[in-house]
């Protein structure tokens, strides 16, 4: 009986708790679903096409009732422009792309992204364009290639404008004369679609507007919604901070000195695994980057420098070549005009001040091992004394350092005299008679 009345409670509690969840899924639906709302913030690279994707993929499973991403970015790769508006474009969930908080921009990529969304808005206090195309070393583009480059772009803008119904001429000028222009300017050229003062305001203004989601009408309900916050994964994390220009030169310079360090003292193993894990991760992060390949070249060959260091007794000058090679290296390593894919000049010192201090301590301590009196090997025993263990003329025995030696001298010296190594021949030493007095300064020494 009891046992009946135990099943029947278990079974009675899961029906409950199934009513439950699905009346919170019915008055979700009532209330228009949830939106899920993603910040997307800093330069456009693969990191951020590979989020913007998930965060995509990730709303249409959960049928969410649209997705609301926040943009603030200086721009970035063209790669990941075109990767990203594909993705805004065949989408299967209603996207919202949304410049803010206030101070944000949508600057040269951000144009392309906030134009490929299915609703397009802007925050008071931001701006959009500038969308003129730049080398892949952050250059101005010069001659045919500049203007292959523009068409290119300009073409690519007017489509994501027609696409969306927006103003495809401005779209283009942005291209090809770099305008940019404020919300307000924005939203009365039909650059945008609304001027919002947050997610709520935003929210409650897209409610009811109906969108083209894979070729079908669909209604926006969100005036109700619950608002989700997500965030980077902690992988994406990690990798948005390596893909940055200042972060890169870090690891690069962490990674030779690593591998130098594992060079000068062999079987450490730490400071090469290190040094071999910082290198791959610079190489992830250079390929995001717009880099100047003789920047590159000359921080190799400052590595190459410091590593000849340790083979050839330069006594310095050559760990000094190799942080001048390394200070212009980082200097080009990243040559553009753009403030935010610059490498600030402390950050520069900074690294090269830190190699240069490692590597004053390695080249200081080879110098001292090079002036050192070699204690090991022949080299090691010339000067050493031991006892006649049976008598030389000319050769007899030695003991030495515990071991016994045959030893040869120009005169006889007898059992128990002390003698002093001139030379060595092999196994075969040559050795001097001691006499008291010196056997007993040398006893001190």
């Amino acid at each position: 009986m009891n046992r009946r009345i135990f099943s029947l409670s278990v079974l009675l509690i899961g029906l409950c708790l199934w009513c439950y969840e699905a009346s919170i899924r019915a008055d979700e639906h009532r209330r228009g679903g949830h939106v899920n709302v993603y910040p997307v913030e800093g330069v456009i690279n693969p990191v951020i096409v590979e989020f913007m994707a998930d965060s995509i993929e990730q709303s249409a499973d959960e049928s969410a009732a649209a997705v609301v991403f926040q943009l603030d970015t200086p721009g970035g790769l063209v790669s990941s422009t075109r990767l990203i508006v594909k993705s805004l474009l065949n989408a299967d969930v209603p996207v919202v792309v949304y410049v803010s908080p206030s101070g944000a921009r949508a600057a040269s990529a951000g144009t392309f992204i906030t134009m490929a969304g299915h609703v397009a808005a802007m925050a008071p206090g931001t701006n959009i364009g500038a969308a003129h195309p730049v080398s892949g070393e952050g250059k101005d583009i010069e001659g045919d290639m500049r203007k292959k480059a523009e068409n290119d772009l300009a073409a690519f803008a007017r489509s994501i404008a027609d696409k969306r119904g927006r103003n495809a001429d401005w779209a283009e000028e942005a291209v090809r004369e770099s305008v940019s222009i404020t919300e307000t300017d924005a939203l009365e050229q039909k650059v945008i679609d609304i001027v919002a003062e947050d997610v709520p305001d935003l929210l409650a203004q897209i409610d009811g507007r109906t969108v083209s989601v894979s070729g079908n009408d669909v209604t926006l309900e969100t005036a109700q919604a619950e608002v989700r916050y997500r965030q980077m994964t902690w992988r994406q994390q990690v990798l948005a901070v390596v893909t940055h220009p200042q972060i890169a030169l870090m690891l690069l310079s962490i990674g030779s000195l690593g591998l130098l360090i594992e060079l000068y003292n062999p079987g450490l193993i730490f400071p090469g695994v290190i040094g071999a894990i910082s290198v791959l991760l610079a190489f992830y992060s250079l390929q995001t980057l717009p880099v100047n390949y003789a920047g590159l070249a000359l921080i190799g060959l400052s590595f190459i420098l410091f590593i000849l260091e340790s083979q050839i007794p330069s006594f310095g000058m050559l760990t000094i070549g190799g942080l001048v090679s390394m200070f212009l290296g980082a200097l080009m390593l990243i040559d553009s005009p753009e403030d935010y894919l610059r490498i600030p000049l402390t950050t520069i010192l900074l690294v090269v001040g830190t190699t240069g201090g490692l590597m004053a301590l390695v080249v200081g301590a080879a110098a001292r091992s090079f002036n050192r009196q070699p204690v090991t090997g022949q080299e090691g025993m010339i000067g050493a004394t031991g006892i006649v263990k049976k008598r030389i003329d000319p050769t007899g025995m030695v003991a030495l350092r515990g071991t016994l030696w045959t030893a040869q001298s120009n005169s006889p010296i007898d059992i128990d005299a002390t003698v002093r190594v001139e030379a060595v021949d092999g196994l075969r030493l040559t050795v001097v008679q001691v006499s008291p007095k010196t056997e007993i300064v040398e006893g001190r020494s």
